[in-house]
């Protein structure tokens, strides 16, 4: 799953609306790590379902965005977006006071100062994924349409 998947999946959420996107592909409104993009907020286990779809054809339902979640949001953050820890806000508060809200900050213990500096590692550059020239899905690491063959 590239960006470039994600950004296709806000901009199907957005055009859709919450409800109708979530209602669509069968999701459940989620509060848990929410994926903030140009200012707004997205259900992210929606989100990776629908991007999952537009990267292998096939949509990953709820059950199998629960299972792999914190892997899930990990691919999110190493895409350059941001996912921010759960927020639940109390009864009766409008989901969208989230969208102000800033990422919670996280403090240091004591004993980070003794710990040793990591060395980061270069990541390589996405690669394009492979697309199918009969039905222009990206193809699976098979190198096989799934659709046409």
């Amino acid at each position: 799953m590239t960006q470039q998947h994600v950004l296709q999946a806000l901009a199907e959420y957005d055009a859709r609306g919450e409800e109708e996107f979530l209602d669509v592909y069968g999701f459940v409104r989620s509060d848990d790590y929410p994926v903030v993009h140009e200012g707004r907020t997205y259900d992210s286990r929606a989100v990776l379902g629908v991007a999952h779809r537009f990267a292998t054809g096939r949509i990953a339902t709820p059950e199998e965005v629960a299972s792999g979640f914190d892997g899930a949001v990990a691919i999110l953050r190493r895409r350059g977006f941001t996912v921010t820890e759960p927020f639940f806000a109390p009864t009766g508060t409008a989901r969208t006071a989230r969208t102000t809200r800033a990422p919670r900050a996280t403090t240091l213990r004591a004993s980070t100062a003794t710990r040793t500096p990591t060395r980061r590692v270069a990541t390589a550059p996405e690669r394009a994924p492979s697309i199918c020239p009969t039905c222009s899905m990206a193809l699976p690491g098979t190198g096989v349409c799934d659709n046409c063959s």
